[in-house]
């Protein structure tokens, strides 16, 4: 053994060859922690002073090649100063250029997924041999960051500018096919002859068949793009990619700077470059968001996990009520290999569930990510019923019908009677108490709720809402089969509106505060979409649909009286008696057309603005930055509320639930975190200048203690 620690192994093999192992003790996977990073720098001075060396291949012990650096590091070292950090960031790209200056060809053998600075290191060698079935990329972007291990100078010379700057930009995962196509690999074998096909490259190079010297020069030198071709390129990218990114985005512009900047540089003075560029971005508060949600991503997958233990496995499931939802429920399932039974009362509904189901499935074909043979498979697994005939099989049942309490307790005490007394039952309500409707069933132990958003195949989160009996396996089971679903679950626990809605009304009530002053509803979009909103309140209330939205504030009018009860006509109810109903009937805030895609496009409606006039009690002026406050104050203090009150365990399930339920900004990294970069205590100070506006703006009494003690929700 040449070398041998905890996450590295260098071994000799056969001539002269060494094979130097990622194995990462203790670790699923492996990742550039510390610890990996301090052993590769040991390995390479290691391979560096045995003269009898010939050639080098790297392999991985593990599934996965390297998944990329371990990010729970990041949030210490980058509160780290600048300088201490960027001298950090070249320390470590020493050691990816000591690898790649050793003097014998290396050859590396990607088995599995070779993501960041997994890639990087792969970068660093001579040759790369790709496994069929392996994935690689550099997604640090989406981090709000950019490859800091030497993936902006090197990854331009091996596959050229513009193919990098798309890697790099999308931070998106490459597929074998498309990386040999670039250049990005030298070949792709199956997964059983990875090792052979390296040690095969390997000897080429040793035996001088191949000129490994040459292959490695333009990955050290300076781009070979002139001045025009340069401009053309950078200037044309920074455009597109901005335009795609956003003004709330920017480390894929960014990177794309730091490969211009370094473009006439050797590798050395270029990855300081990158370097300086690196460390800028992870000072940013759109870093330390995206690195907060990757984090809190990971905690919800964990929780979701621990429900593994007592959960049942769903082999069948069935949707009551048909439809919109009940097809996308039925899609959902049947497209992630679960069969579903879906029943309606009516042949209508029937057919309309699996219209939806099949114009999914058909756009999935279209857009070339299932096979029509797959979608005939997923359209078989969802079988139509008027009856109760096959519910005897059926492990979980998600109840879809409609929104009332009375409708759902008599179809929901049906259905009970028509599945095993171990059938676990779920209720797709988005606001109405689980804990009331399961005084209607004789097992209310196996009765949860499963909240999907609209449109269910796009939005990731699942409410999975526990009731006063509801059992822990009855939980469990619902998680599982959410994941099994590809969807995110939070538990959460039973109250109205559980909590994205319970979050959202709130929001909506600033919403409301601010027509009643006369503001216009078009401003008030403009400003919440700016503020990063994917779309204003307006807007949204026009897609969830105002009789849904006045049907919800009712519900939680009742639930939380002190502070959701509104007195007086509100912009809702003059929407909702006008039967403007928003999109579903072609006019709310705005009336819609169709466009030339035949998707409904927005129109200004001046009789909108007539209506509204009506409910304007005085007219005030307020800037943009009150608009926010209005809108915001209410929104975060009920997250805090619900936190407070143990309908979510975590700060990280709160913000989660809001990124994935209402498409709170990523950037902002969700209500809590929002709080935190804001400041506890003047977050404080800006609720009480606006405490006039009512109870839902008031901090309560914790949030004041945090305040007074300096905590914050997170770190």
């Amino acid at each position: 053994m040449i070398y041998e620690g905890k996450a590295i192994t260098v071994k000799a093999l056969e001539s002269g060859i060494v094979e130097l192992k990622f194995d990462l003790k203790g670790e699923s996977v492996n990742k550039f922690n510390r610890l990996t990073l301090n052993e590769l720098r040991q390995s390479v001075d290691a391979i560096k002073a045995d003269g009898s060396i010939k050639g080098v291949i790297v392999t991985s012990g593990k599934d996965v090649f390297i998944v990329g650096a371990d990010i729970t590091e990041f949030v210490d070292s980058f509160k780290l100063p600048a300088e201490e950090l960027v001298a950090g960031n070249l320390e470590a790209n020493k050691i990816f250029s000591d690898f790649e200056d050793l003097n014998v060809p290396t050859v590396v053998a990607i088995n599995g997924i070779a993501l960041g600075g997994g890639f990087e290191m792969c970068l660093a060698a001579d040759y790369r041999v790709m496994a069929d079935s392996a994935k690689v990329g550099l997604p640090e972007v989406k981090l709000g960051i950019y490859p800091g291990f030497g993936g902006t100078v090197r990854l331009p010379r091996v596959i050229g500018t513009d193919n990098a700057v798309e890697w790099i930009a999308a931070g998106k995962e490459n597929r074998a096919a498309d990386a040999l196509k670039v250049g990005a690999v030298d070949a792709v074998v199956t997964a059983d002859k990875l090792q052979a096909a390296a040690l095969d490259l390997v000897k080429r190079a040793i035996s001088g068949e191949l000129d490994y010297k040459a292959k490695r020069q333009p990955k050290l030198e300076k781009l070979k793009l002139n001045a025009i071709e340069q401009m053309m390129c950078f200037e044309t990218a920074k455009g597109f990619v901005a335009g795609q990114a956003g003004p709330n985005y920017p480390a894929p512009v960014e990177a794309i700077k730091t490969i211009q900047k370094a473009a006439n540089f050797a590798r050395d003075k270029a990855l300081e470059v990158e370097a300086a560029g690196f460390v800028k971005l992870a000072k940013t508060s759109v870093a330390e968001s995206l690195i907060g949600l990757f984090l809190n991503d990971q905690e919800l997958k964990k929780k979701a996990k621990d429900h593994d233990e007592i959960a049942k496995d769903v082999k069948l499931a069935a949707v009551l009520g048909a439809g919109i939802m009940g097809g996308g429920i039925a899609y959902q399932s049947a497209s992630k290999g679960t069969p579903i039974l879906m029943k309606d009362i009516r042949e209508e509904g029937i057919q309309m569930g699996l219209n939806e189901a099949s114009k999914l499935l058909g756009n999935r074909v279209a857009k070339g990510r299932m096979t029509p043979a797959k979608m005939a498979e997923a359209l078989n697994a969802i079988r139509p019923t008027m009856s109760y005939g096959d519910f005897g099989n059926v492990d979980i049942v998600v109840e879809a019908v409609v929104e009332n309490p009375k409708v759902k307790q008599a179809v929901l005490a049906e259905v009970e009677g028509a599945v095993r007394e171990d059938a676990i039952l779920a209720s797709n309500t988005s606001t109405i108490s689980i804990s009331l409707l399961a005084k209607a069933l004789k097992r209310p132990e196996n009765f949860v709720g499963m909240h999907f958003f609209n449109p269910v195949h796009m939005m990731p989160l699942v409410e999975v809402i526990r009731g006063e009996k509801s059992s822990e396996v009855a939980v469990a089971t619902t998680v599982a089969y959410a994941k099994k679903m590809g969807k995110t679950p939070v538990v959460v626990n039973d109250c109205p509106g559980f909590l994205v809605n319970r979050v959202l009304f709130p929001y909506f009530g600033g919403f409301s505060k601010l027509l009643e002053l006369g503001v216009d509803f078009v401003r008030i979009d403009k400003v919440m979409e700016k503020f990063g909103w994917p779309m204003g309140p307006a807007y949204l209330s026009d897609v969830v649909g105002i009789d849904t939205g006045h049907h919800g504030r009712d519900v939680m009018a009742e639930g939380f009286p002190d502070r959701m009860a509104v007195e007086g006509r509100t912009a809702v109810d003059v929407m909702y008696e006008a039967d403007r109903l928003g999109q579903k009937n072609g006019k709310g805030f705005y009336s819609y057309e169709m466009d030339k895609r035949g998707k409904p496009k927005k129109v200004i409606d001046p009789v909108a603005y007539e209506l509204l006039k009506s409910i304007v009690s005085e007219q005030r002026e307020v800037t943009d930055e009150d608009i926010i406050n209005f809108m915001m104050i209410p929104l975060c203090m009920e997250t805090v509320r619900c936190l407070e009150d143990g309908i979510v365990d975590t700060a990280a399930e709160a913000d989660m639930g809001l990124i994935y339920g209402i498409g709170f900004p990523p950037f902002r990294g969700g209500a809590l975190r929002y709080i935190d970069s804001i400041g506890v205590a003047e977050f404080v100070a800006l609720a009480d200048k606006y405490a006039d506006l009512g109870a839902l703006y008031q901090p309560t009494a914790k949030l004041r203690e945090m305040a007074a003690s300096g905590q914050k929700f997170f770190g």
